[in-house]
């Protein structure tokens, strides 16, 4: 599969291109999927401005996530004919994936979030403990569930790294 080209001759439908594409995020030519997540942080750390209480952020997010999880299946098995499996382009499951750890930051934590980006990034481009396995699979879900457990080891690592930067402090 070719990722710049559609392996069908017809136009891709527009919904599903802004919403598999992250808002267009997915068409940035150097590195799309990390083009995808730092957007994604971005609307994480602008809607903190307007919910600066951690559970309301939480909340939101961890709706967020569910939603642009549906949504981004169903973005995705439409894409799927069009542009084949799981193109570079197609970064709604970033969005979702590094929404997980952000969901565990309080909302005026920026250092945290940029740290829990990283991570992210880092366990979505390696793909170790079994994210590579579920990389592999076909389907709209294994797009997205791939992502999703590259957010909960982002997540987990998060929760490590500070509970080992408070026991050295103290």
């Amino acid at each position: 599969m070719n990722d710049h080209n559609n392996i069908s001759n017809e136009k891709a439908p527009l919904l599903p291109v802004i919403i598999g594409t992250g808002l267009g995020s997915g068409f940035f030519p150097w590195g799309p999927g990390t083009a995808g997540s730092i957007v994604a942080t971005l609307i994480w750390m602008i809607l903190t401005l307007f919910f600066p209480e951690s559970d309301t952020v939480s909340s939101i997010t961890w709706f967020l996530i569910i939603f642009c999880s549906w949504i981004g299946m169903w973005a995705v098995d439409r894409l799927r004919p069009f542009w084949g499996e799981d193109p570079a382009r197609i970064v709604i499951d970033e969005w979702v994936g590094v929404w997980i750890p952000l969901s565990i930051i309080r909302p005026d934590d920026y250092l945290w979030a940029i740290v829990a980006l990283v991570l992210f990034r880092f366990f979505d481009i390696v793909k170790p403990l079994g994210i590579k396995a579920l990389d592999k699979k076909e389907g709209a879900v294994w797009v997205i569930a791939d992502d999703i457990l590259a957010g909960l080891y982002s997540a987990f690592s998060l929760i490590i790294i500070k509970v080992i930067i408070a026991v050295w402090i103290k």
